[in-house]
């Protein structure tokens, strides 16, 4: 059996002869002390100054297991206070009570050949939140459906944010303590047996990590590194991370390493970085570009290790490719765009953000499946005229994650309604179909699968006067929509602090078992997943950007076309309205090379020149070429070749 220790440059470390070294960087504190608890005993250890803000101790008398926390003096704190190790590997009692000295070697590693990734060309992403996922809200409770999942079709599970939170529910992206998995989820080593169980079924998995924020509640920096923080970016919870100001180096070495100890110590295979667009930085290079090269130099060496991004303003220069085909810093990037094309046309819901979509939804849907972003440029209605986007034809299909539904595109309406509740089924098999199959890897939210009705709604645990703040302020959010102007409407809005909310959007997977609808949309995702393994995904290692083609006709109705990794050209032709549309002008694909057609009847319509409501027609031209590949390779061969025009008609 192996092992798999991160050595951090601070928190608490086990050393070889049996000592434990504690480090923290508290550049506004007078005087540190370290406490240790040892069951009801306790011991005060003064730490020694270690220069530019750093404190250190070496003791003999600390081991794993015990509890330790940092009293601090200084001018910021009102006589003392004691306060959690900001870089804790674990906190058993919540983020406001001592830390426990970790010894990451007690989880024994399976030996025999190590698990080296998988090729992005493979993920089909599967997010799910832990604490609503199971029965039991735990890792070990997320083992038990991961048979299920790759069953499915599914390749790589994402994470929302294990970090550990205020209370004992939480989205995660109110985190104060970065290192430290939640306890209420189970212990370090619990999650590294479900990283384990993960890879033993071929699935990869990758974490979601908040590096735009801390929560609003247990994060005590501000007490003794106040440098954590830079009153020049302001966002939207408060002054912005330093990642560009006076001290920033500390800072920024605490997030790089924190990156690479959760694709070390735990062995995850990629980490989502949320909303990027939310860090200040100016330097350079930025905390983004220094984080991406710094896996690429460990981790990234020995394995496949997948960078994925969230970033509202659709900034494509983070996933620019290397002559190879491989990026330089980022693997790809959640596509909002399509979500939203795809929601107006599935709906017909206009408002918010909506409103940048509701005039050519279809003809912006097929701009993302061929050139990535609908936004390359163009001025937003929603943004008052700003320009969003950057040009994105240029880059390979896998570098944009298409979905229809998330945790943020669920939880933020105000009951939590998923897309089954909203659209007709045939517009939901449609898209379904879409996204599937498209070269772009796909995301499932967690349940999506078989159409759950459970909702997911946004909760959480603070404490007193924040938990009535944060119920008053949700419900403040949408009295601009007309069906919440009036109080006593807004009053309906769940509390996000009452655990009957957080438990009404724990998975239901029961429910396969006793209804035949549930079970129809799962088949239909497996197969889609199994037509998607068996003829997309072998052709698109070495896909040439730049080459794929689109255009719309009829309002509604598109055709889409790509020269994928091995020559063969994939064709999607698709009327995403509820109308028939005819399609005279249009140059379609043979019938023998339909891969998959629906509804029932369409490849008699297609030769009658018709396509009927919510039509998908795929087919794949395989260009007389022999066998696609079965295996993929890291590094795509070598392409450098300019975008092409996307024709419009």
């Amino acid at each position: 059996m192996s092992t798999s220790k991160f050595r951090m440059p601070f928190g608490a470390e086990c050393q070889a002869d049996g000592s434990v070294r504690f480090c923290l960087w508290a550049p506004a504190a007078d005087q540190v002390v370290l406490r240790l608890f040892d069951g009801d005993e306790e011991q005060d250890l003064r730490m020694d100054t270690a220069g530019d803000g750093w404190l250190e101790l070496r003791t003999d008398q600390a081991r794993p297991g015990m509890r330790y926390a940092f009293r601090i003096a200084g001018e910021r704190v009102d006589g003392q206070k004691t306060v959690p190790d900001p870089a804790s590997r674990f906190q058993p009692s919540g983020v406001h009570g001592p830390s426990e000295i970790i010894e990451p070697n007690t989880f024994r590693w399976p030996d025999g050949e190590p698990w080296r990734g998988r090729p992005w060309e493979e993920a089909v992403c599967y997010e799910l939140h832990i604490g609503t996922f199971s029965a039991e809200g735990t890792f070990a409770g997320a083992i038990k459906r991961l048979d299920q999942l790759a069953e499915l079709g599914v390749t790589a599970l994402e994470l929302m944010p294990l970090a550990a939170f205020p209370g004992q529910r939480n989205w995660g992206y109110d985190g104060v303590l970065p290192f430290a998995p939640d306890a209420s989820y189970g212990r370090p080593e619990d999650l590294k047996a479900l990283v384990q169980a993960a890879h033993d079924r071929g699935l990869m998995i990758l974490l979601d990590v908040v590096y735009n924020h801390f929560g609003p509640e247990g994060n005590y920096l501000h007490l003794f590194a106040p440098q954590f923080f830079n009153q020049r970016h302001q966002t939207p919870w408060g002054a912005a991370i330093n990642f560009d100001g006076p001290d920033s180096r500390s800072v920024r070495d605490f997030f790089i390493q924190n990156a690479l100890y959760w694709l070390e110590e735990f062995r995850f295979d990629g980490l989502r970085l949320d909303a990027v667009h939310a860090i200040a930085d100016d330097s350079e290079p930025d905390i983004l570009t220094e984080l991406a090269g710094a896996v690429q130099e460990r981790p990234g060496r020995r394995r496949q290790v997948h960078l994925v991004l969230e970033n509202e303003r659709n900034g494509s220069r983070y996933l620019a490719r290397r002559p190879s085909g491989m990026p330089y810093w980022y693997q790809a990037q959640w596509n909002d765009d399509f979500h939203h094309a795809a929601h107006v046309l599935m709906t017909g819901e206009q408002d918010g953000y909506y409103s940048d979509y509701s005039s050519e939804p279809a003809r912006l849907l097929a701009r993302c499946l061929a050139e990535g972003f609908a936004y390359q440029g163009e001025p937003s209605r929603f943004h008052d005229g700003a320009r969003r986007g950057e040009p994105s034809a240029g880059l390979p299909p896998g570098a944009f994650i298409n979905l229809l539904q998330n945790h943020d595109q669920i939880g933020n309406r105000a009951f939590g309604e998923r897309i089954a509740s909203l659209a007709f089924p045939e517009a939901l098999r449609a898209l379904s179909a879409v996204m599937l199959l498209a070269p772009s890897p796909p995301l499932l939210f967690m349940g999506q699968e078989y159409m759950t009705e459970t909702p997911f709604l946004f909760f959480c645990d603070f404490g007193d006067d924040l938990a009535d703040a944060v119920t008053e302020g949700r419900r403040r959010e949408f009295q601009r929509f007309e069906r919440f102007a009036d109080p006593q409407a807004r009053e309906s809005i769940p509390d996000p602090n009452d655990p009957v909310t957080f438990e009404r959007c724990r998975l239901l997977w029961e429910a396969l078992e006793r209804d035949a609808r549930h079970r129809e949309w799962r088949h239909f995702h497996q197969e889609l997943l199994r037509l998607r393994h068996r003829e997309i995904l072998p052709r698109l290692a070495g896909i040439e950007p730049g080459q794929s083609r689109f255009e719309t006709f009829a309002t509604s109705a598109i055709q889409v076309q790509w020269r994928l990794g091995d020559g063969a050209v994939l064709t999607l032709t698709a009327n995403l309205s509820d109308t028939e549309r005819r399609c005279e002008a249009l140059a379609l694909p043979l019938p023998d090379e339909a891969l998959y057609l629906e509804p029932t009847g369409l490849a008699e319509a297609l030769a009658e020149r018709r396509l009927p409501p919510w039509a998908v027609a795929w087919h794949l031209d395989r260009a007389d070429q022999s066998q696609p590949q079965t295996r993929h390779q890291a590094e795509p061969a070598e392409t450098t070749h300019p975008a092409s025009e996307a024709s419009e008609r």
